[in-house]
């Protein structure tokens, strides 16, 4: 969407937007390039690693989302989620309350917008 756009974030860099959106609304649809379980162990040994997700039905293959999806950053209680097709191989980004102008579109990367488990870097600063 060409109001969405990445600028300084906690730790790094994030996904915000430069007007408000509805809540319901598909944000991005990303083609994602999946990656083997091996390509996956290899990559997990590099910067790319907090930049990949768990993939397929087993989760033991991995992916990179092209366009934003791999810079959105992590809140426990997210303004948006995300959906993978194994099929398409693609993720859709969709908000799950109303985002004000200038707002960060955060997911939780458990995958589900109010999953409170704890995520693998809990208590450092995640950056995106």
């Amino acid at each position: 969407m060409p109001y969405l756009t990445i600028a300084p974030s906690k730790g790094g860099r994030g996904v915000f937007t430069t007007k408000t959106i509805p809540a319901n609304t598909v944000v991005e649809i990303s083609p994602v390039l999946v990656l083997t379980n091996t390509e996956r162990k290899t990559i997990e040994k590099t910067k790319l690693f907090d930049y990949i997700f768990e993939w397929g039905k087993s989760r033991k293959q991995g992916c990179i989302a092209l366009g934003y999806v791999s810079l959105y950053n992590h809140e426990y209680e997210s303004n948006c989620d995300y959906e993978m097709d194994f099929d398409s191989s693609i993720m859709t980004v969709r908000t799950v309350k109303r985002i004000k102008k200038g707002e960060e579109l955060c997911v939780n990367y458990n995958a589900s917008p109010n999953d409170k488990t704890q995520v693998w870097f809990h208590g450092k600063i995640k950056k995106g």
